[in-house]
């Protein structure tokens, strides 16, 4: 018999939060954490703006040995542990570093580059000669799979442990398969999310590509605008989420809190054929996976109140909104409410998924509709499809049922995961 899984803990390292209260409070107030770099001005970026968390030596030191933090060089690796720990602690979990492992828990931790910085150190020592200097962590600092193993000693957990990389669907993605392993009963609980590095050496490409906003390098916090008729382009972020997700039996065995239930969803490509490319989606696929998670969840297209879109703030905007439409058969007033959490933390990569799942859960707890920013200008061809009041410019107090996360990403992949209130 199939179980039904829950979110029993959240961790966030987000550019506007590194807990899930002040992370809370600023998508709530639409705190931004997108600041300007004068390290990308010096290095001559077009858009030299980013989201990255601010943590400072001893908040770090919290979740690191003395002995890890020497040589430590791996932002996206820092911010998952931070994440993933709190997370862990949140669902009520111990950590006992003298224990046997934990043969009913596991972790799915996916990253898309991870350690570019201690990377790039390490290739300039080996340049030199000194390839001694490398040090004893520089192998797990930059594989892949360097946070999920990291977490995985942290916290004991003997089931799978392993790493995921789907682009910006990354987050969204590992969810559904850390659900998948649970709904099966192949574990008791699962410790998910993703984390992404900060830094010029990950932004760079972007920047070259011309797909991040050059005009707003003097005011921040107005540069990331989904859903307006100026966006100029996505803010580059970083950072990391997690989520404790584990069988409701467990949860309730254990008397955990709830934070929502799981219902489904689903991960499909667009094969980069028709109008999906390496880096544009096809409709097509992005609503047949719309379908298939409502189909997988077992609800209608009506019972959706709420979506937290991908929306990165650009010219695909109203095509994402119009793929909703078209699969939900939903528009003007009977579409959903819709928000997007990139307006204050920017595009955090492979790292977006589950910071914005974290965000998009905490919905429920809160009891209020996270409002969106820096889009009073909305985008016509989205007006054409929705009405304006489905896209709220503050938040509202607000109770959602049933809530919609999707997120696509680079290579034409897409991901939806449907959240519902936990209601016994």
């Amino acid at each position: 018999m199939a179980k039904r899984v829950v979110i029993t803990g959240m961790g966030v390292c987000a550019p506007n939060g590194h807990t899930l209260g002040n992370f809370s409070k600023a998508l709530e107030e639409g705190e931004s954490g997108i600041q300007f770099h004068q390290q990308l001005a010096d290095l001559n970026f077009g858009c030299q703006i980013a989201g990255q968390p601010q943590l400072t030596d001893a908040h770090i030191a919290n979740y690191f040995t003395p002995l890890q933090l020497r040589g430590l060089n791996a932002s996206g690796l820092v911010y998952g542990v931070i994440a993933g720990v709190d997370a862990w602690k949140d669902a009520g979990l111990l950590i006992d570093p003298k224990g046997t492992p934990d043969w009913d828990s596991g972790i799915i931790f996916g990253t898309g580059i991870l350690g570019v910085d201690k990377f790039r150190e390490s290739i300039h020592l080996v340049d030199a000669g000194n390839t001694r200097r490398l040090g004893s962590t520089s192998v797990i600092q930059t594989m892949a799979s360097g946070i999920s193993a990291y977490l995985g000693g942290i916290l004991g957990c003997g089931n799978q442990v392993t790493t995921n990389s789907s682009a910006c669907t990354t987050g969204t993605e590992g969810l559904l398969m850390a659900y998948e392993r649970i709904k099966s009963g192949k574990a008791t609980r699962m410790l998910t999310g993703s984390c992404s590095d900060s830094g010029p050496y990950v932004w760079g490409g972007f920047d070259a590509m011309r797909i991040l906003p050059r005009t707003y390098n003097e005011n921040p916090s107005t540069a990331s605008r989904p859903m307006s008729a100026s966006a100029a382009g996505f803010v580059p972020g970083s950072g990391a989420g997690a989520l404790v997700v584990e069988s409701l039996e467990s949860a309730q065995k254990r008397g955990a809190k709830i934070y929502a239930e799981i219902l489904g969803g689903a991960v499909n490509s667009g094969g980069q054929r028709g109008e999906g490319t390496m880096t544009a989606p096809n409709s097509e696929a992005v609503q047949r996976c719309i379908l298939q998670a409502i189909d997988n969840s077992e609800i209608e297209k009506n019972q959706i109140d709420l979506i937290n879109g991908h929306l990165t703030a650009t010219a695909k905007d109203p095509m994402e909104i119009a793929n909703w439409s078209r699969a939900l058969q939903r528009s003007g007033l009977d579409f959903p409410y819709i928000n997007s959490f990139k307006d204050t933390v920017g595009h955090c990569l492979a790292a977006a998924g589950s910071i914005e799942c974290v965000g998009a859960v905490l919905q429920f707890t809160e009891q209020k509709l996270f409002g969106n920013n820096n889009c009073k200008d909305l985008h016509p061809k989205i007006l054409e499809q929705i009405a304006a009041t489905k896209i709220p410019q503050q938040t509202i107090p607000y109770s959602p049922q049933i809530i919609a996360k999707a997120s696509f990403g680079f290579g034409d992949v897409n991901a939806c995961v449907i959240f519902r209130a936990f209601n016994d």
